[in-house]
């Protein structure tokens, strides 16, 4: 059961993902709870592209790994043509709505940047205030300064040249998924 830090942290995050666009939901922390979310979020694609944890046990994957739209070392064709990744995020940020995904190990980066939805898996836990928080020695999130990471706040959008245009240089989708 999360404290009232926790909570009140995790409440905070998800308005503020919501804000920058994302969709979220908050589950159990369980192999079965997080498989039913996954197959839910993934529903309509015929592969997905699962990044092998970095941060959370595998086995809360165990159960997802055994649908066979699951690919884990995919080929070039594979990879070019799959439009959901799923990845582990070692933190989240409240104040921002923004998961942290490892891009030095198990395909964080392509899973997270490559794909037209990307859906990232943070345990509660690991939420941070702000983000100058992550490198803090008292901070939730393990290693944050030990390690190559991106700050993905909702979809990918940029009005550089115009309008508003999402899904130009990532994901246009992001959905996360909350231990608790």
């Amino acid at each position: 059961m999360p404290n009232s830090v926790e909570r009140e942290l995790t409440v905070r995050f998800l308005e503020s993902a919501k804000a920058a666009g994302a969709t979220v939901e908050t589950i159990q922390k369980s192999p079965q709870e997080l498989n039913a979310a996954l197959q839910k979020a993934t529903s309509g694609d015929e592969s997905i592209l699962l990044a092998e944890p970095d941060y959370l046990s595998p086995a809360l994957f165990d159960l997802f790994l055994l649908n066979k739209r699951v690919v884990t070392k995919p080929t070039k064709e594979q990879l070019s043509a799959i439009t959901t990744g799923v990845t582990d995020a070692f933190c989240a940020v409240a104040s921002t709505g923004s998961v942290c995904v490892s891009v030095s190990r198990n395909l964080g980066s392509p899973m997270s940047l490559l794909t037209r939805r990307h859906i990232a898996v943070v345990d509660a836990g690991t939420i941070v205030p702000r983000p100058r928080d992550i490198f803090s020695g008292e901070s939730a999130a393990p290693d944050g300064l030990k390690r190559s990471f991106s700050f993905i706040t909702g979809p990918s959008a940029t009005a550089d040249m115009g309008p508003l245009v999402v899904g130009v240089h990532s994901p246009g989708k992001l959905h996360i998924i909350v231990l608790e």
